[in-house]
């Protein structure tokens, strides 16, 4: 069984920065594709990031291009999300999620295992 835990999240002002962990329990995380998705309030969740174990390739919803940079560390089983420049639009419940079977990427429904969430608030 696969466990996901986020940490990182908060209350921050606009044009500030976050960065988001996600600690993976298991031996499959170094052959695993791992992305983040967020939910806003009254919102359907949204794909933010993802990234390949095969060769690190990334991925970014358009709104946090320049923004949001995702990175693994297979040591330490844990994926990242630094934010910078945050916005009060990025406020939401972030998650992480494991795709083992398929690749995934922008793609909910191909994620085997999802997080908890944490929730980032940007607001002044």
């Amino acid at each position: 069984q696969v466990h996901l835990v986020e940490s990182g999240g908060g209350l921050v002002l606009p044009g500030g920065s976050l960065r988001l962990s996600c600690a993976a329990s298991g031996r499959t995380f170094s052959r695993a594709n791992m992305g983040w998705f967020r939910r806003a309030p009254g919102k359907e969740r949204e794909f933010v990031a993802a990234i390949r174990w095969s060769d690190s390739s990334t991925y970014y919803t358009d709104s946090v291009k320049g923004r949001f940079t995702i990175s693994r560390d297979n040591a330490k089983n844990t994926v990242y999300l630094q934010m910078n420049s945050l916005k009060p639009e990025d406020t939401a419940v972030y998650y992480c999620a494991m795709a083992i079977t398929k690749v995934a990427d922008t793609n909910a429904y191909e994620y085997d295992y999802w997080g908890q969430g944490t929730q980032v608030t940007v607001s002044s």
